[in-house]
């Protein structure tokens, strides 16, 4: 595990966390500061540094995360209207947790540009 990772101590149920999904290959947690009322973050139990550090065996990853967060959005009644994923890459764009995950928010209406 890398150092201070804070999303591999939760995956290591080190750190407590609202889990409402796991498998074996991601975590689902509710964010701590939640920009809708639904807002969900998705990562990966193996650590990826950011989306650039994501390889070709990550494919299927990936598109699992996709998967997972379409599930979620069902389940949580907001695939109807419209829900928003978001992954933020390196620190101009937003990135603070050095362990890549994906945002899922919905429950109101989106503005664009997001930011």
């Amino acid at each position: 595990m890398p150092d201070n990772c804070i999303f591999c101590k939760i995956i290591a149920g080190e750190i407590p966390a609202k889990v409402v999904f796991e498998d074996d290959q991601v975590v689902v947690i509710e964010d701590l500061a939640p920009q809708a009322p639904v807002h969900l973050l998705i990562f990966p139990r193996k650590h990826v540094r950011t989306t650039l550090d994501l390889a070709v065996e990550d494919n299927a990853l990936v598109g699992h995360i996709y998967q997972v967060a379409n599930q979620m959005a069902k389940e949580l009644d907001i695939a109807d209207d419209g829900f928003r994923i978001v992954n933020n890459c390196n620190e101009g764009a937003g990135q603070s947790i050095w362990h890549i995950h994906f945002h899922v928010l919905g429950g109101r209406n989106m503005t664009w540009p997001p930011g």
